[in-house]
């Protein structure tokens, strides 16, 4: 993935990697399944992969910072955390990053949530509550600890609408975090 332009050049290394990743998965629209990205220090990808960076359209001069390379799909069928307890990152990837699509509701409509649901039926109960809303949320963590997250709307679907922060998906986050114990 080459750098996006609508990427600040301010952000850190971390934060322009989460940013291009979300704008690459907004390029593919909505309804989509999870995808995975491991993260690679662009110099030491440029320096120990020529032939990989140039299928990916980097070379001497790329700028510093991180690239995120897609992994292959998620099985199917499989619990997101069951997957990930499956993953050990090589030590040429210094950190991964997650792309997933959820329904939440506002804090407002806690009130409101029917205590006992399986989770198939809370699923099902927030699917047709009137106040839900679809999320893209693009979660990446270094081997570092550090952590940065993009959040997009459906609702409000545009670059400059995209939320951005370390602690926005903790669990998300910690999950994360693990593959790299």
């Amino acid at each position: 993935m080459s750098e996006t332009p609508s990427v600040p050049p301010a952000a850190t290394p971390l934060t322009r990697a989460v940013l291009e990743i979300d704008a690459f998965a907004a390029t593919m629209g909505w309804d989509l399944p999870a995808r995975l990205f491991a993260l690679v220090d662009t110099a030491e990808l440029v320096r120990n992969e020529p032939s990989l960076a140039s299928r990916l359209g980097l070379d001497a001069d790329a700028p510093s910072g991180l690239t995120p390379i897609e992994q292959e799909e998620l099985p199917a069928g499989k619990q997101l955390d069951e997957f990930l307890a499956t993953i050990a990152w090589p030590d040429a990837v210094a950190g991964c990053a997650l792309v997933v699509e959820r329904q939440m509701l506002p804090p407002s409509a806690e009130a409101q949530l029917p205590e006992g649901l399986s989770e198939a039926k809370l699923a099902a109960w927030v699917a047709e509550h009137p106040e839900r809303e679809e999320v893209r949320m693009t979660v990446a963590v270094l081997r570092s600890g550090a952590r940065e997250t993009a959040l997009r709307l459906r609702s409000k679907d545009t670059a400059n609408e995209v939320l951005t922060g370390p602690d926005l998906v903790p669990a998300l986050a910690e999950a994360l975090s693990a593959t790299f114990a």
